[in-house]
Order: C-alpha cells, then sequence, then structure tokens
C-alpha cells in the first residue's frame, strides 16, 4: 500500500496533433456509411458526460466492475505481483484504480493514458495529493497507438497495463486483437495484462445501459459534433441530430449513432458534407463477448490465461493475463 507524507510535482508527457483529429473526421465523414471514431469522444466536457453515464442506474458496467474490484481487490493485487510499473489506458478520473494504487504492494510507478489531455493533468493532480510518494507520470496519448512509456527511477519487475471499463470492446474483433499484440509487445514477456470486459447478457438490459432516462448518453453523444463545430470549424447543427442505440445481435456489440432528423449539408474546415434524412453517423460500437471467445482472441495476441474475476449474475469479468 502507497502512504506517504510528501508530495511531487506531476509531470504531464503530450503527444498527438489536432491535424490527427481533422483528418480522422474528413475520412469517418467521407465513409460510406459515415462514422467518427469514438477517442474523440472524449474532450474535458465529454470526460465529465462519460464521469455522469458511470453513476446512471441503468449503467451497469461500472458499478458491475466496481463491485468485482471490491470484492477481489487483493486477490487482483497479488496476481499482479510487487514492484509494477501499472499503465492504466483511458484512465478518465481513475476512479477504479484507486484499488490499485492502494492494495498493490511497492508500485513502481504508475502511468495514467488518456487522450483527454485536461481531464487527464486534474486527475493526476489529485491522485498525486492523495499519493504523494507515488511516482505519477500522466501520458496524454493515444492508446492504439504505440506509446513512449515514461521512465520511472524504481527498479520494476514488471510492467501491467490496466485497462478497465471494456473499453476493448469499442473495437472490432481484428482491431482488438491488433490492440492486444500491441500490448503484449509493450509490457514484454512475463508482464501483464488486467482486463475488464462486458459479458454478452440480456438486449434489453444491453440497450437500457446505453438509452438512459436522463439523456446523459444522448448529451455525450451529441457532444462529439459540438467538440468539431469547436475545434475543427464545424457547422452542425445538434439540435437536427439525435442519438440511438441499438444491440446487433449478429455481431454481439451496441452500436451508437446520430441521426440526422432532415436532409441538411454540414461543413467541416470548409469541407461539405451532404446528409440525407434519417443518415446514420456511427460513433462507437460496444463488443459483448463470451468469455471463452475472449480468451482464445487474446491467446491469438501473445497472452495466456491467469486467472478471472466475475459477478454473481455474469455480467461484467476482469481478467489477468500473461504475455508470452
Amino acid at each position: 500500500m502507497m502512504n506517504a507524507t510528501k508530495s511531487r510535482p506531476v509531470d504531464m508527457v503530450r503527444t498527438g496533433e489536432q491535424n490527427e483529429f481533422l483528418h480522422d473526421v474528413l475520412h469517418g465523414l467521407s465513409c460510406k456509411p459515415k462514422r467518427l471514431p469514438c477517442k474523440y469522444f472524449y474532450d474535458l466536457r465529454g470526460s465529465q458526460l462519460f464521469d455522469r453515464i458511470c453513476l446512471l442506474e441503468e449503467y451497469y458496467v461500472t458499478r458491475t466492475e466496481v463491485e468485482i474490484m471490491n470484492q477481489s481487490i487483493q486477490q487482483i493485487a497479488t496476481a499482479l505481483g510487487e514492484h509494477v510499473l501499472l499503465l492504466e489506458f483511458g484512465s478518465g478520473s481513475s476512479t477504479k484504480t484507486l484499488q490499485l494504487l492502494q492494495h498493490c504492494q511497492q508500485l513502481a510507478g504508475y502511468v495514467p493514458v488518456d487522450i483527454s489531455a485536461e481531464h487527464l493533468q486534474n486527475t493526476a493532480r489529485q491522485l498525486q495529493e492523495q499519493f504523494p510518494k507515488l511516482v505519477i507520470k500522466p501520458l496524454a496519448a493515444d492508446f492504439t497507438q504505440p506509446l513512449v512509456i515514461p521512465k520511472v527511477s524504481d527498479p520494476s519487475q514488471r510492467k501491467v497495463v490496466y485497462f478497465p471499463g471494456s473499453t476493448i470492446g469499442n473495437f472490432t474483433p481484428a482491431k482488438a486483437t491488433a490492440l492486444l499484440r500491441q500490448i503484449a509487445l509493450e509490457v514484454d514477456a512475463g508482464g501483464g495484462l488486467l482486463i475488464g470486459i462486458d459479458l454478452v447478457k440480456d438486449t434489453n438490459v444491453l440497450e437500457a445501459a446505453y438509452n438512459d432516462s436522463q439523456g446523459i448518453t444522448a448529451a455525450f453523444n451529441l457532444n462529439l459534433l459540438r467538440r468539431i463545430n469547436r475545434e475543427l470549424h464545424g457547422t452542425f447543427r445538434v439540435d437536427l441530430f439525435q442519438h440511438r442505440a441499438h444491440f446487433d445481435t449478429s455481431h454481439n456489440r451496441i452500436e451508437m449513432h446520430l441521426i440526422s432528423k432532415v436532409p441538411q449539408v454540414v461543413s467541416v474546415a470548409n469541407n461539405p458534407f451532404q446528409f440525407a434524412a434519417q443518415e446514420t453517423i456511427c460513433t462507437e460500437y460496444s463488443h459483448k463477448y463470451v468469455l471463452t471467445d475472449f480468451l482464445q482472441m487474446a491467446a491469438g495476441a501473445g497472452f495466456a490465461y491467469d486467472q478471472h474475476w466475475t459477478d454473481p449474475q455474469s455480467y461484467f469479468a476482469i481478467i489477468h493475463l500473461v504475455a508470452k
């Protein structure tokens, strides 16, 4: 457990360029059907909205994952081992990470990785106040790209990536496998991956989680258009789009879309895009897994199964994998 008396400054590592955002948006809106990468949800406002989603009654994902962590944290910490350099992908507010930081013995350091630099900096600052002796090196980056992992002075026996929230489900099976393969290379042989996956369950439960009664998920989805307007000189009339999410049983995934209510033309950085009435922009996939299928995919990406933990309803699973 990390106990400390004296705080140290948080060093911020920034990567990525605004022109990548523009390139991805122009490319996605030129596709048929149109699409936008879900990684761009997470500007400061989007990250704040997602934090609110995680508190919703309908959104079982975070609640269930936290319950598993609370019940099994000692076993999980033991599985990770001592002197670990812990990297968290898509760290957000790092709320689920607190358990690991409190229970993992003699951490060599903690590297939260998130694309939202401002939100990441605020979270890292708060964590540094709670764990003053812990080396925290926030890395503002796209974790789907190879990372330059910040160096820490303390020796570590192994690197472990913590990838919570079933974020892996946002990727198609081929891209998920590629990302797992990249993680295996980044943690080196013997390194670990502690990953959360959402399991296949009743369609009504799934669709309610992405169409909440308060409309916060809708606001989160529509905020992507507001971000494009603000940062890329977009002309989206946000009131002329609506949120829709449904479960595609043929692919075991939730699909989240923005639907154009009327025929319209929208420009981004002076590039015009035509929309027909009811034309969609796909903004996110969220794949749900059968546990054995996921373990087979992970094995093909270079990981060996160690152990897993789940809830009584088998809604969610946390898995510890070891790089071969």
